[in-house]
């Protein structure tokens, strides 16, 4: 993985000593809350319902066991207790106090952490597979293109102050585990009939108040382009971006109103002013990030060692966790372990101090030191080998962290809703919880089969609720909260947006009426069918039916 060099070292130590004179006005009362916003947003410090909230980066979703470490010391010492893993990849604490914010941004910098465009309108962290430079589907591996662009786009001059936030998004496998198409920018690596890697180009993505579907404006792009490319698309968009309405101001507007062929022209008109400048990435610049990332020291190792055949035949708990959370690796010998961060009744992605320290202890002992973090609230261990998965289990088991439901129906998204955001209208937490304690049943969920609950508290999405194969968004009906449910979503290859089934429930009312589409599903559906199958091949009917006849 990448390692700091003395630019990045001096870059985050400045940026420290900066805010930490800033918090100190503030707390002075030189700065008034207002002058104080923008200054505490640039360094990833919100203000929330009861508390500030410190977004920490991390980029492209990976994480040293030194790194994992440290933040368990700081949820320790400055929160209460955990952390929140992000639908970005990211860490959240919930706690902190305005005085300590210097000091865990130092002790942070210790470990090569930072906070820094994690908030504000300006390129945001960018998001990767989970299983990058690992995944047995992989056709190339994408992390170095994101720590380029992650090099390119730290405090970028000309896109700190964009119309709004902006968020990319990297992927080299086959199946979409980035969700690239609710992006504002998807990259999928291809590789041409040369062989030579490049990238399909995605924009006008996103979720939130206006949902679309990111779409293609260029088929194939050198990587040697990348960064003149993407300089191209944010400079359109900087120009032409409307400022004059925040619920306007996302790039999927501007490519909507505009439309594909018009944004897709105008891009390549401004990279013709930029293709083959000083922008164009030497071939040993890639080579040299590329070698951060070259594989770790892999062993030969046997790919199906017998002993994982008798752990799985005496051990149901073993087996069903093999089932359900280790993924194919592209080394013989070796797998990826998801970490769910789903128990159940637990909140989505919350993890303890405890638990960080357990999983960062494995991924040293285990995993070559390293850990993802994911777009869906759990954590990987991605180099363990296939030897070690009972170990790693029962450790895992011991913390809380072995419950074999990735990709099923518990193994939910959701967004901190109103018991934490301001932005809120209603709680999602306590709905997920009573969803995942319905549903407890893992033989149950397993037959169920693959079923993504995505929920978010207010209209932003942060909870990606469009793209559920089950949406749901708690909405604010003069003072009430209600449930609005949508069926059909889907943030995979098939991007696809849900389509509302009928009048909201009440929080009461949601957990019935999650039992109620299950059931319509395993009525209705055809052998060897998931739910998103049904859904496609069926509409919405059979479900509205049952829906509200019940209700």
């Amino acid at each position: 993985m990448y390692r700091y060099d003395e630019f990045d070292e001096a870059l985050v130590r400045e940026r420290v000593a900066q805010f930490s004179e800033q918090v100190q006005r503030r707390l002075n009362g030189e700065l008034s809350e207002d002058e104080f916003k923008p200054l505490r947003l640039m360094n990833g410090l919100y203000l929330q319902l009861h508390a500030y909230m410190f977004r920490i980066a991390v980029p492209y979703g990976t994480l040293s066991s030194n790194q994992l470490h440290k933040l368990a010391h700081v949820a320790r010492t400055y929160d209460k207790g955990y952390g929140h893993v992000t639908t970005r990849q990211n860490m959240q604490f919930n706690w902190p106090r305005l005085e300590d914010a210097p000091a865990i941004l130092s002790e942070l910098a210790d470990a090569h952490l930072h906070a820094i465009q994690t908030s504000g309108n300006c390129i945001r962290n960018t998001t990767a597979d989970q299983y990058a430079g690992v995944a047995a589907d992989e056709i190339a591996d994408p992390r170095h293109y994101c720590e380029i662009i992650r090099q390119w786009s730290t405090l970028h001059p000309e896109f700190s102050f964009l119309p709004r936030k902006f968020k990319i998004a990297v992927t080299g496998a086959e199946e979409d585990r980035a969700a690239l198409r609710t992006h504002d920018i998807g990259l999928r690596m291809r590789r041409n009939e040369e062989g030579n890697p490049g990238f399909e180009v995605m924009v006008g993505g996103g979720l939130g108040r206006t949902p679309v579907v990111g779409v293609t404006i260029r088929d194939f792009l050198p990587e040697e382009h990348l960064l003149s490319y993407l300089e191209a698309i944010l400079r359109v968009y900087n120009q032409l971006g409307r400022r004059d309405n925040i619920h306007k101001a996302r790039i999927k507007i501007l490519v909507q109103s505009v439309g594909r062929e018009e944004f897709a022209r105008m891009v390549e008109e401004e990279w013709a002013h930029l293709r083959d400048g000083y922008l164009t990435l030497p071939q040993e610049e890639l080579d040299a990030i590329a070698r951060y990332f070259a594989p770790p020291p892999y062993e030969t190792l046997e790919d199906t060692p017998p002993e994982l055949e008798l752990w799985q035949s005496t051990s149901p708990g073993f087996g069903a966790w093999m089932n359900e959370n280790v993924a194919a690796h592209k080394q013989p010998g070796y797998a990826i372990v998801n970490v769910s961060l789903k128990p159940e009744g637990g909140v989505p992605g919350d993890i303890t101090a405890k638990q960080m320290e357990v999983v960062a202890d494995l991924a040293e002992r285990y995993s070559f030191s390293e850990v993802r973090a994911t777009h869906e609230q759990n954590l990987v261990l991605p180099y363990v080998r296939k030897l070690d998965l009972m170990a790693v289990w029962q450790e895992l088991q011991q913390a809380g962290l072995a419950t074999a439901n990735i990709g099923l129906i518990s193994d939910m998204i959701c967004c901190p809703g109103l018991d934490y955001c301001n932005l809120a209208n209603a709680r999602s937490i306590p709905v997920a919880q009573e969803i995942s304690e319905r549903f407890a049943d893992l033989s149950r969920q397993r037959d169920i089969g693959p079923l993504k609950i995505k929920m978010s508290g207010c209209i932003n999405a942060c909870g990606h609720h469009h793209v559920g194969h089950i949406g749901i968004l708690g909405v604010d009906k003069k003072g009430q909260e209600y449930y609005q449910i949508t069926l059909g979503g889907s943030a995979e290859n098939e991007t696809t947006l849900g389509n509302i089934i009928g009048p909201a429930f009440s929080a009461d009312e949601v957990g019935d009426a999650m039992e109620t589409i299950v059931e319509t599903y395993l009525t209705i559906r055809e052998e060897g069918e998931s739910f998103l199958e049904t859904y496609r091949r069926v509409g919405q009917q059979p479900f509205k039916e049952t829906l509200y006849a019940a209700h």
